[in-house]
């Protein structure tokens, strides 16, 4: 909807103009080992995510006989708009999406077109990632206005945190100022209610 548009970019600002060198991408990211369950740990967040919670994005990744003129990967992304996610109004909020794998080979690329709805696609580079187990991966934006870090788990050792803040400065030019961490707590029925299973999010996880 063209209604939709400006208030897409006052959240994401201009979408493809920017001063700044282009974000390096990894060198090879497996699209399939990528898919799957992410906790966003951390944010330099668009107007949505600046008291976000709880935040999920699941990938899934469609069968390779779809139609040309189709999307790559579904991403479901849910959260909670508050910091506290058990406050009895922080009710969960979803924002489906649509993946595009960039480049000549759709199954290792770390350059990827995501939309959250027609006719928009924006830039999806993942520039940093745990290439051995794909334990953590981090998705920049051009204007370095916006990042996200992704966890496998809901949490994330403070060095390995800190490391890779010290990575968007010195190796992605990014200035941290509004960074933050997302908070992250959960119980076995809020669990239960996102759907998600004891594999995705085991109990060691859980508040109580």
């Amino acid at each position: 909807s063209s209604t939709l548009l400006p208030a897409l970019k006052i959240i994401m600002g201009n979408l493809t103009s920017t001063s700044l060198p282009a974000l390096k991408t990894v060198a090879g990211c497996d699209t399939t080992r990528f898919m799957g369950t992410w906790f966003v740990v951390g944010v330099k967040p668009t107007m949505l995510e600046t008291t976000c919670s709880n935040s999920v994005e699941k990938y899934t990744l469609l069968d390779e006989d779809k139609k040309s003129d189709q999307h790559d990967i579904n991403i479901d992304f849910k959260y909670n708009p508050k910091e506290d996610p058990f406050e009895t109004t922080n009710n969960v909020r979803s924002l489906p999406q649509k993946g595009w794998v960039q480049g000549n080979n759709r199954k290792q690329s770390g350059d990827w077109l995501v939309s959250p709805f027609w006719p928009i696609k924006m830039s999806f580079p993942i520039i940093e990632l745990d290439e051995k187990d794909y334990s953590y991966a981090v998705v920049g934006y051009p204007d370095r206005n916006y990042c996200w870090i992704l966890s496998r788990t809901p949490t994330m050792k403070d060095k390995l945190y800190k490391d890779i803040e010290k990575k968007l400065v010195d190796n992605h030019q990014y200035d941290l100022e509004g960074f933050r961490k997302v908070p992250q707590k959960w119980t076995a029925e809020e669990r239960t209610k996102r759907g998600l299973t004891k594999e995705e999010l085991p109990d060691s996880f859980l508040v109580n």
